[in-house]
């Protein structure tokens, strides 16, 4: 780890000892200032919103945009307690757990499992929950900044999760290892795909490159998918993890049939905490050429 990034961490560990208010405040300020300030991250989260013609749990989804800037501070600040090299401390932050007998059965079931995590509320935290209750395979995308790759891995492995690059043949076998074994795999279902390897499919009602790692490793492996994510509570008061069944069709050998019901997860996630989701990530960067099917 290079020294500058040795120095980030070190960072973030001390800042990390501050309580979880305190750190969302200061993250809502910044928020509050992504909102007010011409910025490139307010600049792609009003994009992606604009492509959104579906209403998000009764409110217009630009309604959404100040909230969602405010929530984006609040978990940029909320990684320093994360990330403080005590994941037990943080799994103390868990106030409450829905869904959890779903987890519970398809981990008795023994046919594998992939737990889909959309880019909404603590990931990060949703990690530890998920390694303190089973070992668990990581499908990960490396930064577009090499150097920050062993930060990333430092911090995301202080349980001892399997983090396996989703790049690559050799990282797909190790997945579909993982599942035909009974195990546990985690991937981000929204992260978009690169031109030419994915399927269109609609999210909130605009069509969206979306991946179809997941619906391929599910039809060939059996394995039962789960989406999850742990939902940031007012006033630093903790958080609170989400289990939910997949809807049906995830695992068609009809693969528009597959993505979209991928999609359809991760909009049911995303009504239940809109202003948590990731807007500024930018799902409809790449757009299917005019008169395809």
């Amino acid at each position: 780890m290079r020294w500058h990034i040795a120095a980030l961490y070190c960072l973030l560990r001390l800042t990390g000892r501050l309580p979880l208010r305190a750190l969302h405040g200061v993250g809502a300020a910044l928020g509050w200032l992504l909102w007010r300030l011409p910025n490139p991250l307010r600049r792609k989260a009003a994009q992606t919103l604009s492509h959104v013609t579906t209403q998000i749990g009764g409110k217009i989804c630009h309604g959404v945009l100040k909230p969602a800037l405010i929530e984006t501070g609040k978990g940029a600040l909320e990684l320093c307690k994360i990330w403080s090299g005590n994941p037990l401390a943080a799994l103390e932050l868990i106030r409450e757990v829905r869904g959890g007998e779903c987890f519970d059965a398809a981990l008795a079931s023994r046919r594998g499992l992939i737990v889909a995590a959309p880019h909404l509320g603590c990931w990060e935290l949703l990690n530890f929950w998920l390694c303190s209750r089973t070992p668990i395979a990581i499908a990960y995308r490396p930064p577009r900044r090499p150097e920050i790759e062993p930060l990333l891995i430092r911090a995301r492995g202080a349980l001892a999760a399997e983090q396996v690059r989703a790049e690559g043949a050799a990282g797909v076998r190790t997945l579909f290892k993982r599942l035909n074994a009974g195990g546990v795999v985690g991937i981000l279902p929204d992260q978009q795909p690169k031109a030419g390897e994915g399927q269109f499919a609609p999210f909130f009602g605009t069509p969206a490159l979306t991946m179809v790692l997941l619906s391929r490793l599910a039809q060939r492996t059996g394995a039962i998918v789960l989406f999850a994510f742990a939902e940031r509570l007012p006033k630093g008061a903790g958080f609170r993890i989400h289990i939910r069944p997949a809807p049906e069709g995830i695992a068609d050998e009809d693969l528009p049939t597959a993505v979209a019901a991928l999609n359809r997860g991760v909009e049911d996630c995303v009504r239940i905490a809109p202003e948590q989701y990731q807007w500024a990530y930018k799902r409809y960067s790449i757009r299917p050429r005019e008169n395809s099917p």
